[in-house]
């Protein structure tokens, strides 16, 4: 490495290490604030749950996401980065806006995941996608009352539960086509799998696991393929 390599490397460190500082303390000060609205509001109101009954509610449903969460930890944090992926779990929205938005990007810069200039794109991306959610959302709360009429129009009402499909079919069509064949058998098997089980639809994020392993699989069989059809020589 020559010196110019070096310094690029050390200023890189230093962009991580404070990153990960900030973000770590950040992360903590919106779990504070998660749980002390909740209190703050029932202590005002004198309104305060029964929280053996919540905790035991709150387990019920926590560990049925606890998979779910080391799940989207393990895929998302390497295609967003330190930087990307502390600013998407602290806003949320992950599936339906921060991720598409920072694979948008890094495909349009043409940058690969773990590198430097994807930790900045994604970052950048993701802060921006945040920065706009903001902005939509105040003036969603301003107008909410004007176009309330609009919005619940039985025309309109199609469309707003089509929007995930749509994003996800739109998303998926690009990395669909660069495998076809890995593609067509998980979509068949997990579309297969819904039809006869239809009690795992409300499960949908549990699904990743079993499907993300058949991909990965199948992906691994081609590539032995292709590596023994070419004399174990790629």
């Amino acid at each position: 490495m020559n010196e110019q390599e070096i310094k690029r490397t050390e200023q890189y460190e230093t962009y991580l290490n404070a990153t990960h500082k900030l973000g770590r303390w950040l992360t903590v000060l919106v779990l504070v604030l998660l749980l002390a609205a909740p209190f703050a509001i029932g202590l005002f109101l004198g309104a305060m749950p029964n929280l053996g009954a919540a905790a035991k509610a709150f387990l019920g449903v926590g560990l049925v996401y606890l998979i779910s969460g080391i799940v989207e930890y393990l895929i998302y944090v390497p295609m967003l980065g330190a930087g990307g992926s502390y600013l998407a779990f602290m806003t949320g929205n992950l599936i339906n806006m921060k991720i598409p938005c920072a694979i948008n990007a890094r495909d349009i810069v043409g940058v690969k995941s773990g590198t430097p200039e994807n930790e900045i794109i994604a970052t950048l991306s993701i802060a921006t996608s945040s920065l706009v959610t903001i902005l939509v959302l105040a003036a969603g709360v301003i107008l909410m009352i004007p176009l309330q009429p609009v919005l619940q129009s039985p025309t309109l009402q199609p469309a707003f539960e089509n929007v995930v499909p749509a994003l996800f079919g739109a998303m998926a069509c690009k990395y669909y086509r660069m495998n076809r064949l890995v593609a067509l058998i998980v979509l068949a098997a997990m579309s297969l799998l819904f039809i006869f089980v239809p009690s795992l639809i409300g499960s949908t994020s549990m699904m990743v696991i079993p499907s993300g392993a058949l991909a990965i699989v199948l992906a691994y069989l081609g590539f032995r393929r292709q590596q023994k059809a070419n004399g174990g020589n790629l």
